[in-house]
């Protein structure tokens, strides 16, 4: 892998996404964000103050949804072209513009919400009954009814958006825009370190001396800004508080949790269940690691080392596209040619460079087709954080076909679902592939270990519990500092590791890596959809294609039905602790046959 970036201009276009499937042109995007400000002023003006019978209702709320459409696009393309590529001024400017425009419109068009809202319940009921394609949006509505704000209220709000929205913002441009992390330094011998670079090399390297130098280095550089994110992630948490009460939630969590249609029970028993019975097998894997690369002490910093560094198999772009089309050809042949598309259409940046966003993401603007981030670093490893963005390209992608805007997106506690179930299906293909070679079964099963259920199930999961401690604060009237936020994450992460793991130094500052604690109660859902994923993976197994084929119905169903009705579809009973502790056991023996394996190899 190079470790010197190139400039965004510099890279091969073949590796880029293309983003002219949103608007082919600049031209076209300006005509479209014109044709949006003359949609909203229409709306305004035919309905503001008039949303009293059901007919007008849906008259109103069809218009809403065509703006919608065209709404998306405009904050997609803005948005990917951004997230490729923070140090072009030009496209900082043209987002930040347009997020300007769009909180004009949401303003100006919150009255539409509010008006709804203040409506007799059978007004609403009838114009339920009246349109199938805005039922679901009016039973939100209904939905939100006892936490509702006057309409002059809701419009300062939406006005304010820009500011009340802007502390990811803040965080994105501190951490990939201003953050020099130059190179450091391990026996006279230079090597280079950015964001990417620790996150995509650097953490695996198998050299110590590199490896925990690397760290130090990385983490020396977040200590200058942790006051500065700490100022931003404090108010980020006290605009959380303060809508909370304003919306006459009992605490900041049931708030955060309502979008979600999901109760505190889940939310407390998702954490509470992994800290106390996933942690013991998860202790159990560092001793592991720690014994096959001969460490006389285990470190937080070696965590992300690999149970066999020098197996791993270098695949190229073409490669892993055959990989992926055959693993998730179980799907059907409609999946199929949609992972043909993603990589024939350009859906998918691969590329490295100066000034991309970190990790991987899916975007979906609604009617047009998924898009894929992904820092490619020709690694098997990135074969499954590609499974795993086209998860959710398929999931919405299918959600799209079949709902409207307004239904397409489910609730946050089941979006993880979907794509860690490719994950899940790319395993079973690369198993049965190389059902006789034990170094590569157990590659598969350490990736599975250390990849995908780490990062769903201990990364992600120790966030959650870290930002439950922070939301409790706030909760109770207080606020954080940088040094609170590190004694919190230090705290957390002591607790899940005990003895097994010494956490270095700097290893607090954790909390400053991820965007994910500017987007509500979000942490704690990936572990929350990777449990469904594994219950369902698990009936495929037994059941075979019927599995499958009720999957897909539930990806079609898009935001349709709530996370509970949604595991139902798919056979899985969320209601009790049973799957997760199911899922927490299926970790636990993947890591028995993983030291079962290592001894036989090493036999």
């Amino acid at each position: 892998m190079s470790t010197h970036l190139l400039e965004r201009k510099q890279v091969d276009e073949k590796l880029t996404w293309d983003l002219s499937s949103i608007f082919r042109t600049e031209r076209d995007y300006e005509e479209a964000l014109e044709e949006a400000k003359v949609m909203a002023d229409e709306i305004e003006r035919e309905f503001k103050g008039r949303l009293d019978s059901p007919e007008r209702i849906n008259r109103c709320l069809d218009k809403y949804r065509m703006l919608a459409e065209i709404v998306t696009k405009l904050w997609h393309y803005a948005f990917l072209a951004v997230a490729v590529d923070q140090t072009d001024v030009a496209l900082v400017e043209r987002q930040s513009n347009l997020k300007n425009i769009a909180a004009d419109i949401e303003s100006r068009l919150s009255f539409i919400e509010s008006e709804i809202i203040q409506q007799k319940q059978e007004i609403i009921e009838r114009a339920i009954e009246e349109s199938k394609e805005n039922a679901n949006y009016l039973k939100e509505i209904l939905r939100k009814k006892t936490h509702a704000l006057p309409p002059e209220v809701e419009k300062a709000l939406s006005a304010l958006s820009p500011i009340i929205d802007s502390f990811e913002d803040i965080y994105n441009m501190a951490k990939l825009a201003d953050m020099n992390f130059g190179t450091f330094k391990v026996e006279d011998k230079e090597y280079p370190l950015s964001f990417s670079l620790f996150e995509t090399k650097w953490e695996y390297e198998k050299d110590t001396k590199v490896r925990r130098a690397a760290f130090e280095a990385f983490y020396s550089k977040l200590k200058e800004y942790q006051n500065t994110i700490a100022t931003v992630y404090n108010l980020h948490v006290q605009k959380d508080k303060i809508l909370s009460k304003l919306r006459n939630f009992d605490s900041v969590f049931d708030s955060l949790l309502f979008p979600q249609k999901v109760d505190r029970e889940m939310y407390e028993r998702q954490i509470d269940l992994i800290m106390e019975h996933l942690a013991p097998h998860m202790r159990k894997f560092a001793k592991l690691l720690q014994k096959i690369h001969g460490l006389e002490e285990m470190t937080f910093a070696d965590l992300k080392l690999e149970v066999d560094p020098d197996f791993e198999p270098e695949i190229s772009i073409d490669d892993a596209k055959v990989y992926i089309e055959e693993a998730l050809s179980v799907l059907g042949e409609d999946y199929k040619e949609m992972i043909k598309r993603a990589f024939e259409e350009r859906w998918i940046d691969f590329a490295e460079n100066k000034g991309k966003m970190t990790g991987a993401f899916c975007a979906t603007p609604y009617g047009v087709h998924p898009y894929v981030l992904i820092n490619w670093a020709n690694r098997m490893r990135e074969v499954f954080v590609l499974a795993h963005e086209l998860g959710h390209a398929g999931h919405f992608y299918l959600a799209q076909k079949f709902q409207n805007i307004f239904d397409t997106r489910p609730s946050l506690y089941f979006i993880e679902a979907p794509s860690t179930m490719n994950e899940l299906l790319m395993a079973n293909y690369l198993m049965n592939k190389n059902s006789s070679d034990k170094k590569m079964k157990r590659w598969v099963l350490s990736t599975l270990v250390s990849r995908t259920y780490y990062h769903n199930f201990v990364t992600h999961l120790l966030e959650a519990a870290y930002q439950r401690e922070v939301y409790k604060i706030v909760d109770r009237g207080g606020s954080v500092t940088a040094p609170t936020l590190n004694k919190i994450k230090r705290e957390v992460l002591e607790k899940f590791w005990g003895d097994a793991v010494k956490i270095n130094e700097g290893a607090e500052l954790t909390w400053m890596r991820q965007p994910h604690y500017y987007m509500g109660l979000y942490p704690y859902t990936y572990s929350a959809g990777l449990t469904i994923a594994t219950q369902v993976n698990k009936r495929y197994l037994q059941e075979g294609q019927k599995a499958l084929e009720d999957w897909k119905e539930v990806l079609k169903a898009g935001g349709t039905k709530t996370p509970l009705e949604l595991a139902q579809m798919a056979g899985v009973d969320i209601t009790t602790e049973k799957p997760l502790l199911d899922t927490i056991q299926y970790i636990g023996d993947m890591i028995d046959e993983i030291i079962r394996l290592t001894d036989e190899i090493g036999k």
